[in-house]
């Protein structure tokens, strides 16, 4: 029981940091395409839904904006500067002067153990906003009552919080043998990852609720999936089950042991439009301005791609399967992976053609 409650709430593993060859910083560009493919609309919701009581215009106040999620950047300084950058047009339109455009207060926050001297060491010299670290877990409170103007979250909370503990009890039907995620599994393993995501995200809003201002926008993109399409259908999923492939073969190699790679689950969950409508509904402390579904395929394709999504997987996931597995097997993994991917590369680029994202506006 002890064991598996370890495997069920794992320590905090951040993406990885530094600028090296397997940062995150330099293998986000998958992120960085999609969220730039739904900056349109996120400026449209901004510039028609900018509420003078939450975002005063007036140089005596300073607006306040949280990204949570942000790792170590580029991508999120790109999407902090959009929304300032719109704000300031919003209020411009409306003949405010610059001298009475008010001052904006930027919060990146992150887990604890996030690399924040590489996000804070590569911040714009030319930046136009005052910026802070705000470490900690963003499904509890991280800020004072009302003192959001604007939130903003890429590709964060699809991580859960923790794993499902019947994905590592042998008696449930959960359990999820011989496999790192949901996809490919049985019905039962998704729906574990589903009611974790369920409670993840009411403990989200429920904190930003109270953090932020009344009238204030919440932006979240997050990566989803289309009502009825199986997850091993999309990219990830594919790219997913390939990493369970790899292991298990190390595990029959003598490598690892097979018990090992039954106690790994990658805490990942893609929600549906219709999942995150219902779940919102819950959460009396916002109305929902924008909810879609989207293709965010751009600039991603090319027989480069398999290879690509390898250093995606590798740069997100590296810490997690360092400290489950131990680093020594990391090369080896990733090099079986990239082998595997580029065989079904033809599949995975096809792939690409479903995989979907959300975008979520919310007002407070």
């Amino acid at each position: 029981m002890d064991q598996k409650k370890e495997h069920a709430r794992p320590s905090s593993c951040p993406m990885n940091g530094g600028v090296g060859p397997h940062s995150y910083a330099l293998n986000s560009t998958f992120q960085r395409s999609a969220a730039e493919g739904a900056w349109a609309k996120i400026k449209e919701v901004i510039m028609e839904n900018l509420d003078y009581a939450a975002f005063p215009p007036t140089a005596a106040k300073t607006v306040t904006i949280a990204d949570l999620g942000c790792s170590v950047g580029p991508n999120t300084f790109i999407a902090v500067q959009g929304i300032i950058d719109s704000a300031r047009q919003r209020y411009m339109l409306q003949g405010f002067p610059p001298s009475e455009l008010p001052q904006f207060q930027v919060f990146f926050n992150d887990q604890e153990d996030n690399d924040f001297n590489t996000l804070f060491l590569s911040l714009p010299a030319d930046r136009s906003y005052f910026a802070m670290a705000v470490p900690g877990s963003f499904y509890g409170r991280l800020f004072p009552e009302s003192s959001l103007n604007f939130v903003h979250s890429s590709h964060a909370l699809n991580w859960l919080s923790k794993l499902p503990e019947e994905l590592f009890d042998h008696k449930s039907p959960a359990f999820n043998k011989g496999r790192v995620h949901y996809s490919s599994a049985p019905a039962e393993v998704r729906d574990a990852f589903s009611a974790q995501f369920a409670i993840d995200l009411a403990a989200f809003l429920s904190a930003r609720s109270k953090e932020m201002l009344t009238g204030g926008l919440m932006v979240m993109i997050l990566p989803g999936i289309a009502a009825g399409v199986c997850q091993s259908q999309i990219a990830s999923g594919m790219m997913y089950d390939i990493l369970g492939d790899c292991l298990m073969d190390m595990a029959e190699e003598g490598m690892i042991l097979a018990e090992e790679v039954d106690l790994f689950n990658l805490p990942v969950y893609f929600p549906t439009a219709e999942e995150m409508s219902q779940l919102i509904g819950r959460d009396r402390g916002f109305s929902i301005e924008k909810l879609e579904l989207t293709n965010p395929r751009r600039l991603l394709g090319g027989p480069w791609l398999s290879q690509a999504m390898t250093q995606h997987v590798r740069a997100a996931i590296e810490g997690l399967i360092g400290k489950h597995f131990g680093k020594e097997i990391i090369d080896n993994l990733f090099t079986r992976v990239a082998l595997k991917a580029d065989e079904c590369a033809d599949r995975i680029c096809s792939a690409m053609a479903i995989t979907s994202q959300l975008l979520v506006v919310l007002r407070r």
